[in-house]
């Protein structure tokens, strides 16, 4: 099974993205008119994230050049950084577009006989309780956009969903003493951790900064320096 989010990789794969907004403990409630949409859009950031080969994957980048990649419609996904880190990056948007990313969040992937996991399937209920035990550990998530801390920090749990890995994927160093990942679709696979959705930034330059804590301390924070270019009609 794949973790992102640990080094320990025996027994599962997995994974962490981090991002970072100061918030109140309601933001673990999902029950509002959007929480389904948060659910399907958070498989979603998932499979985008892991579709794309490591040369050109915006979680790997650290200065915002593969920001554009992979991104069409209505909703333009930000990328945490893998496995957690700082990163400061430059990113361009058309006008129009929603925002939506991770502050924290943890994907389970079962992966039968890749990175260590032995021929059995895990069930989502196994995979479910991984992603929260890790997003449990969280004490503290922030963000502010152009220095106005804002709460918009919402706990999701996402629908069940399926993954495809290129070659080249992001899985394939963590798990070189495991035999590596190959390129294939893998599922069931679940995700649980807290994202936001930002709606109508002006055209301009704005400043996101992320973070987020542990009893620990700080496991990861990201500036995201944001120009929204006006998209021409005529």
């Amino acid at each position: 099974m794949f973790k992102k989010y640990s080094s320990v990789l025996p027994k599962y794969c997995a994974a962490l993205v981090m991002l970072a907004l100061t918030v109140s403990s309601n933001v673990f409630a999902d029950s509002d008119s959007e929480s389904d949409s948060f659910k399907k859009l958070s498989a979603q950031w998932w499979q985008w994230a892991l579709s794309i080969p490591t040369p050109e994957n915006p979680m790997l980048d650290t200065i915002g050049d593969k920001c554009v990649v992979g991104q069409n419609g209505s909703t333009w996904f930000l990328a945490g950084v893998f496995n957690g880190s700082t990163a400061s990056r430059n990113c361009s948007v058309p006008e129009g577009k929603e925002l939506f990313f991770p502050i924290v969040n943890s994907v389970n992937i079962n992966v039968p006989n890749v990175c260590g996991q032995g021929g059995d399937n895990v069930p989502v209920a196994d995979l479910r309780t991984f992603s929260a035990d890790f997003i449990n550990t969280i004490t503290k998530v922030s963000i502010t956009v152009n220095g106005t801390p804002i709460e918009k920090a919402r706990r999701v749990r996402s629908k069940v969903f399926e993954v495809a890995f290129p070659e080249k994927n992001v899985f394939d160093e963590p798990c070189a003493d495991l035999g590596g990942v190959p390129a294939g679709i893998f599922s069931p696979a679940v995700d649980d951790g807290f994202y936001v959705k930002l709606k109508n930034l002006e055209v301009g330059n704005h400043i996101l900064q992320f973070s987020a804590e542990t009893a620990s301390g700080v496991m990861q924070d990201v500036t995201y320096h944001l120009t929204v270019l006006p998209v021409l009609s005529k």
